[in-house]
Order: structure tokens, then sequence, then C-alpha cells
């Protein structure tokens, strides 16, 4: 639960009892060295529908984890159902920007940059600290310049404008825009109980890397959450055209959602041209939305690993038929069947179990 003071005037929120004890989940994915297994990785996943029904899993899926940035889509719901993004003109990169962890390309720095001059505010207004790119050669072209990464370069950096034009749009102090009682992370915490389908009272809230509340759910609620921004038929009409207008800009831009430089994210969406609708979150979670489906798929490593994340994802979409064999293809470098030392010599193999 953040530490920061409360609102003057506003009631603190009871914080909802949590157990700290981890799951003993099975091991999903393997790591063969030869013809023995080196290390392993334990998780859990579920796939569900709109209506919150279970299609199938594996592991501790009823057990909350920490969502982390996979819920954007949801943190960005009430800038587009509040007429904010409207008011302030958002553009369809714009929009794909407020949902992504970028790489700090110059297409995501320069679209987030011209967006807070739109709203009279600049790169001291975001809270979320600077942070190193993600993208070599911004790094690297930083170094170079003997510069410092900025706020801009954060990977969270789209969705705090978001907030901001938010907290502008609803007359909120722009200073406060993160704390858990202010008017936008209010309704920011609604539409994440909505859509994941989660008591209020359930939902424990910490501090995210980027100094936004992160919310801590079970798997299933982070599908159900999925299946319907990816499914939203059965939403009222603004959150319907505000679920539409998201999938749409990540389907028409999917390297500002994460970048083009090895980002499965991207790569998902690219390939599947916007029929599934992906989201990673800090330290191994992810979540994808099957678009005209009515299916969504949430995953969670327990060690925070992407090693054996990635795999397990394209498994998964194989196993289900999410994509076509075809796609499933163009995301194998993800599946690293063949592992290779740096002489180029296949030392071992990547082997999906759970």
């Amino acid at each position: 639960m953040t530490t920061q003071p409360p609102v003057k005037g506003a009631a603190r929120e009871d914080k909802p009892a949590v157990d700290p004890r981890y799951p003993e989940n099975p091991v999903l994915v393997q790591i063969w060295r030869g013809e023995a297994v080196e290390s392993q990785h334990r998780g859990a996943w579920v796939v569900c529908d709109a209506s919150g029904t279970t299609i199938d899993g594996v592991g501790s899926w009823r057990v909350p984890i920490f969502a982390r940035s996979s819920v954007k889509s949801l943190q960005a719901l009430p800038l587009l159902e509040t007429g904010a993004a409207a008011r302030f003109e958002f553009s369809d990169e714009e929009v794909a920007l407020t949902l992504s962890s970028h790489n700090a390309e110059a297409c995501h720095t320069e679209v987030v940059s011209g967006l807070l001059q739109r709203l009279g505010l600049s790169a001291a207004d975001l809270q979320c600290g600077p942070q190193s790119p993600g993208d070599p050669d911004v790094r690297n072209a930083l170094r170079d310049a003997q510069a410092k990464p900025t706020a801009l370069h954060n990977n969270c950096s789209g969705k705090h404008a978001g907030f901001l034009a938010l907290a502008l749009h609803l007359g909120a102090s722009v200073k406060e825009y993160l704390h858990h009682e202010s008017p936008v992370q209010r309704l920011v915490k609604k539409a994440v109980v909505d859509m994941a389908d989660v008591r209020e009272t359930e939902l424990y809230v910490a501090i995210d890397g980027c100094s936004a509340p992160t919310f801590r759910m079970p798997l299933s609620a982070l599908a159900t959450a999925f299946a319907r921004v990816a499914n939203p038929d059965g939403l009222p009409a603004l959150r319907r055209e505000a679920c539409d207008r998201m999938t749409n800009a990540v389907a028409r831009f999917p390297h500002l959602i994460a970048g083009r430089h090895q980002r499965i994210c991207t790569d998902i969406a690219r390939v599947t041209k916007g029929r599934l609708f992906p989201k990673i979150g800090s330290d191994a979670v992810y979540a994808i939305g099957v678009r005209g489906s009515d299916r969504a798929l949430a995953i969670k490593i327990d060690d925070g690993s992407y090693r054996g994340m990635h795999p397990l994802i394209v498994a998964l979409l194989r196993r289900f038929e999410f994509a076509s064999a075809a796609e499933c293809d163009a995301l194998e470098a993800w599946e690293e069947k063949r592992l290779k030392n740096w002489a180029g010599i296949e030392i071992g193999r990547t082997r999906v179990v759970g």
C-alpha cells in the first residue's frame, strides 16, 4: 500500500488482508543442456472468457499476483471514457503509447513529448522517474552524447502522460495524479475492479516501478479483463468504444506498445495484424486477449524470468490455436527450441512441459 499522506478531506481506504505466501506452482518450462535439465521455471497460466469462466489452466491461477504493467489498457479506460482523450485530441499513436511499455525509441519519446507540450506540460511533470532506454541504439546515443536519460525514456512515460491528461480534464492536481486517493487513481481502480470482476476490498494495491499504483489479482481475473477488452460487445457502449479504440490503435501501431528491437508484444501484434492484443508486465506477467474469439490467456512465471515466459507464450498460442501455424512459425525465435553457444554450436534446447 502506498505510504503517501492522504489527500486532505479524503477517507483512507482499508488495506485488504494479504497472504504473503507464494504457491508451489508446477514446472512449466525446462532448459536442457545436452541430455539433462540444467534449469527450470515454475509458474501458472489460465485461459478465461469474458464471463469469467475458466476454460483451462495450470498451477495456482486463483492465487493473486501483481499484474504490473499488463493492466495498462485498464488504467487507460478512464482517459477515453471521461472524454479527456477527445478533449485533448489524442491520436491513435498517443492512445497506443498510453498502453505501452516502450523501448524509448524516437517514435516513442517524440510522441510523448509532443503530447505533453499540447497539454501545456513537460517531462518535468512526469513522476515515473528517469530510466535507461530499452533500445540499445538509444542507450548508446545517450552515452556518446554524455547525456542522461529522462522521464521521457521511462517505459511508462506514455501511461503517465495519459494520467496527466485525465487529471487536467478532471480539474485535479497534476502534482498528485499518482496518489491512490486522487480523482485519477480512483477512476483507474474502479475500471480495474469492473473489468477484472474483483471486489475492491480484495484488490491489494502497492507501488509499481514507475511509482503508479499496481494491483494484485488472480491470474483468472487478469485473463477475464483481457477477454473483455478484446471482445467488448457485452460492455456498456462507452466502454465498448474505449476498448475498440485501444485494440485498433495497437493493431495499427504495434511498434508503439513495445518497440522494434526484440519485443514480443510488438511481434505478436504485428504478426497477427492486431487480432491478438498482448501486454507484458514486469516480473514475467503476460496477458493476451483474442479478438473475435472471447478468450484470453494470462501467465505468470514464478521466478520473474522472461527466458521461461517467452517459450511458454508461443507454445500456448499453438496449443489453443490462438494464432495460426504460420503466425506461430513467425514467432518461433521466441521459443528458443535450439540453444547455441557463442561459437554457434548447438548445446541444448528449451522445452515447455506445462
